[in-house]
Formats: C-alpha cells, structure tokens, sequence
C-alpha cells in the first residue's frame, strides 16, 4: 500500500472577497510539485461564493467536472441548452468533450454557497458535450457509502467518462469500515468532510485528505461521526 497525505492545512489558497477557495491539487495562481492530481483526479476545489456571486460564462474541453453542493444551492447554464438548480443532495456532471461553454452562479442573494469541484482527466477525449444531473436520498449513506458516480451506472449512479468511482457516506462513531477498490489498478483519494478518521494508520480531521494505491482494500475507523468522500480513479500518468 502507497499514501500520500493532503492534509487540509496544507491545501492551496485563495480568497477574491466573493471567493473564499480551497485547492488541494495545484489550480489556477496556486503551484504545488507534489500535488498536480491523483491518477486521472486532476482538480478538487472546496469553495465558498458568497450571496448572488459566481462564475461568469467560460470554457472548458476533455475533463470531466463534478460539481457536489454541500450548503445552499449553484444556478447552472450551459451551451447545451441546460438551465437548473443544483441543490444539497443533487450530484451534476458535465463531459465537455469537444467543448462546452457554462456559467455557475450562488442562486441565493443572502445565503452563502458552498461546494466541492472535481475535475477528472477523460479515459475517451472529444467526446460530444454531455450534462446530467441527479438526486440522491442523503439518509442512503448512513453508516454505509452510497455510489454517486461511476462508469457503469451502479446503484442508479450517475456516468463519467473514466473508469471512476466517487462514494459517500456518513459513519457513527467507532465504526470500523473497509472500502474496496472496484477496478484494479485503481487508487481512492478520501476525503473528511468532517470528523475524525484513521485510515493507514493516519489520522485524519475535518478537510484533511489520503490518497491510498497499490492495494485492493483499505480500512477506516471513525474515531467521531464522520461524513467521508471516496473518489476512486485510474492511476494514470497525466501530462498537463
């Protein structure tokens, strides 16, 4: 078994009054050697935008973004004629393939949003543009991980474009669990989104991060009530 510890003290910075973001792989002004991406895991954004504040229309290509709201709710428009609300609960991916163009907004005036960005290098590049979004019961990952993205639809989980696996759940305190990787080869970077868990015999807290390969199981013991995200991903080699 190989780690890499991302602890959250460590994490890229960056604070534009609207923005307050939170970098763990190196993204936009921020550069760290050590922490480019995690296999085919290019971009993990914790970020907060305050009331009425977003991103205004840019582009992207080849990636496979994730956004996961966690507070408050992210107003979505895109070139492909998608118009939403992405609420605590829903799960949204966009493919941008060939290309895509897209904006993303906090659509509250007076409450401030909060959520995870994940960007995932394609296993099929310029692909035709693709959107889907979904939700998921949040009482299903209680003291068991719930399947929210996969390459093969498992457990009514929605599709990436790569063979990866992204999982959450929310465990009582001292629970013992195990995580099995499902495609060999794999890694799994796993996020404490909040409490208190030991995993490789690292402790890790609230915002801290493990990036575990080289094995096909890995255990963790929830030393408080914990709610964990598990993203699984081929451990490619990635040029950028």
């Amino acid at each position: 078994m190989k780690i890499i510890l991302h602890p959250a003290i460590e994490r890229g910075h960056a604070h534009h009054g609207w923005l307050d973001a939170h970098h763990y792989f190196s993204f936009a002004n921020w550069y760290h050697p050590q922490k480019n991406n995690f296999g085919a895991l290019r971009v993990l954004n914790d970020d907060k935008i305050e009331a009425g504040m977003g991103f205004g229309t840019h582009p992207h290509d080849n990636m496979e973004i994730v956004t996961i709201p966690l507070r408050g709710a992210v107003a979505h428009n895109d070139s492909m004629g998608n118009s939403g609300v992405i609420k605590v609960g829903d799960v949204q991916i966009m493919s941008a393939g060939t290309g895509v163009y897209h904006s993303e907004f906090n659509a509250s005036k007076t409450e401030v949003l909060e959520l995870f960005q994940l960007w995932i290098f394609p296993k099929v590049r310029d692909i035709i543009p693709r959107y889907e979004q979904k939700s998921f019961p949040l009482e299903f990952s209680h003291n068991s991980f719930s399947m929210l993205v996969s390459p093969t639809n498992e457990d009514d989980s929605i599709w990436i474009n790569q063979d990866a696996f992204f999982s959450i759940g929310t465990f009582d305190e001292n629970q013992t669990l195990e995580y099995v990787v499902r495609m060999k080869g794999n890694g799994a970077f796993i996020l404490l989104i909040d409490g208190c868990v030991s995993i490789a015999e690292q402790l890790l807290e609230r915002r801290d991060a493990i990036g575990v390969w080289d094995t096909e199981k890995i255990t963790l013991e929830t030393k408080k009530h914990s709610k964990i995200l598990v993203v699984e991903v081929p451990m490619i080699e990635a040029a950028f």
